[in-house]
């Protein structure tokens, strides 16, 4: 049976996909607004239900531990997947494996990290989020465990690939889970967080794993991977709450706006969904017709493993994201997001191969203490792109008119028209010319500030765009980033080798450059993309509406 927030409205398909009503200059809207002296002009987006289990009427303490339990299964599984960067020599002496076969199997891994969110975010939407992370932590235990004995060529590249499979929701699932829970003012700090937490575990595991090796032997640089997995399962198993809550979309009204522009409005009747949130109570008697109590969830119901029973669209859901190819703004993010991350792989492919030669000499657990910098990078980046972003976006918003426009907070890669080819000069050309070490390290920090920009302001720019569709959205960005990764893993190497450090990287800088300056052609035709492909989005809103698949 369909809830009521199914039952009753329609969609505004004048509305323009992502373009939203957020800050009430003329205090005249009749929606729900933020709380504090400072936001009180800011529309809820989302508008929240009268539910008090609806994610986005949680207490702070219960959003803050659901956010810990996200970034903690980020922590965990981000570290697994890193951990071998500065160890790839030990690894090789010892299993006979070249350089290459290992490079190889890393490949591979991210390759499954982007397609299997295939699989695992139409799992998520069908079965529910919580079941997947856990899931997820276990099979990323066992699959470490098994890694020491990969001695094969085939072993390894099998333990690889499984791994990146199981793990994948670390590339999708967080994000959708944070705007499960977090209103559009204030989403960026926490895609800020959960980017620092993503690129901040490719960064802290090699710095563990050096000094792991040198005390302990690599395999137990796995084995201590395996040990975080279990913490972060424990964890995860009573901490973490589902946070799949079906809404209807944000462009659906009971009578259409003007403007084209969604203006989300306060519920007359509160809406409910009995199977979603626990039974409800007698209506008390003096309780105003139309209105309706809540039991709250108890903590035993909160750690339930499944989500409410839908109607089976297992493989229907697997396949939709392969259509969202057809929407421009998704397509970006997926290139942007993509193309920040080629100049990881980029620091990561050559970190080893610049500090460990002459003349700077340094060991393996040095170069692994280097990743320190690239850690501050990091926060810098997600502090900028998230804290600062959400103050920058609610300035555009309210010189706008109080509209928000999704390709307002692409602005903040204004930054990165500097960040990217000073970085990358100041590394390739610097080593080139045996600049001081210490220019080497600001220059890994800097280019791990970009690269975290990168990806919170991607992926911010799909959802914001796109939300009722974004948890398979999330997935065809993945998909085209982790693509992009895996070819780029196979030429990094020869690349630099063949053209010499000062050249390579020079090239890269203007290349760089040339990406990110997209962003401006995106702020200035995004809208119209977005008004292009409206009736292909609501179309596919419709269905998900259909189906009971909304969130």
């Amino acid at each position: 049976m369909d809830s009521p927030e199914r039952q009753q409205g329609h969609l505004d398909e004048t509305a323009v996909p992502g373009t939203v009503h957020l800050v009430d200059l003329e205090g005249v809207m009749r929606a729900k607004h933020a709380a504090g002296s400072q936001l009180k002009d800011v529309v809820l987006v989302p508008a929240p239900s009268a539910d008090p289990d609806d994610p986005l009427n949680w207490s702070s303490r219960r959003k803050w531990l659901s956010t810990a339990s996200q970034s903690m299964y980020t922590l965990m599984v981000g570290i697994a997947s890193a951990a071998i960067y500065s160890v790839l020599v030990p690894i090789s002496e010892d299993t006979g494996l070249t350089l290459s076969d290992l490079n190889a199997g890393t490949g591979y891994m991210f390759l499954f990290f982007g397609w299997g969110c295939l699989f695992w975010q139409a799992i998520a939407l069908q079965y529910g989020k919580r079941p997947v992370y856990l899931f997820s932590l276990l099979a990323t235990l066992g699959i470490m465990l098994w890694v020491p004995h990969a001695t094969s060529n085939g072993a390894w590249i099998g333990s690889k690939i499984l791994q990146g499979f199981v793990g994948a929701p670390i590339e999708s699932l967080c994000e959708i889970s944070i705007t499960d829970i977090y209103f559009t003012h204030e989403r960026g700090t926490y895609m800020g967080l959960y980017a620092f937490m993503l690129a901040g575990s490719n960064f802290l595991a090699p710095i563990f794993a050096g000094f792991i090796n040198d005390g302990q032997g690599w395999q137990w640089v796995m084995y201590w991977c395996a040990i975080f997995q279990g913490i972060g399962f424990i964890f995860c198993l009573f901490f973490m709450e589902e946070t799949n809550y079906d809404r209807k979309p944000l462009e659906m009204f009971d009578t259409p706006s003007a403007s084209g522009t969604v203006t989300p409005k306060e519920e007359p009747m509160a809406s409910y969904d009995p199977e979603k949130t626990a039974a409800l109570v007698n209506r008390d008697p003096e309780t105003q017709p139309g209105q309706i109590e809540y039991q709250r969830k108890t903590y035993i119901q909160k750690l339930s493993l499944l989500d409410k029973k839908r109607p089976f669209y297992l493989f229907r859901m697997m396949i939709r994201p392969l259509l969202f190819f057809s929407l421009p703004s998704v397509v970006y993010a997926g290139f942007s997001y993509g193309s920040n991350l080629v100049w990881f792989n980029v620091l990561n492919g050559t970190a080893s191969l610049i500090l460990g030669g002459a003349p700077y000499n340094f060991s393996s657990s040095m170069v692994g203490l280097s990743y320190f910098s690239p850690l501050i990078g990091v926060a810098a980046g997600s502090f900028y792109s998230g804290v600062i972003g959400d103050r920058i976006v609610l300035w555009l918003a309210r010189r706008n008119k109080g509209i928000l426009e999704p390709e307002h907070r692409l602005w903040l890669f204004s930054a990165s028209l500097i960040l990217i080819p000073g970085s990358l000069i100041l590394w390739g050309v610097g080593a080139a010319h045996h600049v001081h070490w210490f220019g080497l390290i600001f220059a890994m920090g800097v280019i791990a500030a970009s690269n975290s920009i990168g990806i919170q302001l991607s992926v911010s720019y799909c959802i914001d765009s796109y939300k009722d569709l974004s948890g398979e959205a999330m997935v065809t960005v993945i998909i085209i980033r982790n693509t992009m990764s895996f070819a780029i893993g196979y030429g990094v190497t020869p690349w630099v080798t063949n053209m010499g450090y000062q050249n390579a990287f020079i090239l890269a800088a203007f290349a760089g450059l040339a990406q990110v300056t997209t962003f401006l052609a995106v702020v200035k035709w995004g809208k119209s993309w977005r008004e292009m492909t409206k009736a292909r989005y609501y179309r596919y809103v419709k269905e998900s509406t259909d189906l009971g698949l909304t969130h």
